[in-house]
C-alpha cells in the first residue's frame, strides 16, 4: 500500500532512551542550576567549533543533549545528559519565555495545553 513502507519507523536499535522529557525541571551537576526542559535532541546537534568552545568537560555527541530554561535567568543552555540530574526542589522556575514554551505547572512539572486547530 502507498504510503505505508517503513521508511520513516526506526529498528529496535535505533531507539534512543532520554532520561529527562519536555517540561521536567532539571539541576546542572557542575553549575549547580536549576532550569527546565523545552527540547531534546537524541545527540549533540550544535557545531564543532561550540562543542569545542563551550563543552569543556568534553561530555559524549552521541548521548542525548537539552535545551533548558535557565531559573533566575533571561538565557537558555544546551546540556549533555551527563551533567543533568533531576530537580529535587520541585518548585517551578522563573524565566521570561516560560509562557512561550508552557501554559501550567502542575505537579512539579510544566505542561502545554493543546492549542486550538
Amino acid at each position: 500500500m502507498p504510503g505505508c513502507g517503513s521508511k520513516d519507523m526506526g529498528t529496535a536499535t535505533n531507539i534512543t532512551k532520554v532520561k529527562f522529557s519536555v517540561g521536567e525541571l532539571i539541576h546542572h551537576r557542575l553549575f549547580a542550576y536549576r532550569g527546565v526542559i523545552v527540547d531534546v535532541d537524541i545527540n549533540f546537534q550544535a557545531t564543532e567549533e561550540w562543542y569545542q568552545l563551550v563543552a569543556k568537560s568534553r561530555p559524549p555527541k552521541n548521548a542525548p543533549w537539552y535545551h533548558v530554561l535557565v531559573h533566575g535567568s533571561d538565557h537558555s543552555t544546551y546540556v549533555a545528559e551527563q551533567n543533568l540530574a533531576a530537580d529535587d526542589i520541585g518548585e517551578a522556575i522563573n524565566h521570561p519565555m516560560l509562557d512561550y514554551f508552557f501554559s501550567k505547572f502542575v505537579d512539579g512539572k510544566y505542561v502545554r495545553d493543546e492549542l486550538d486547530s
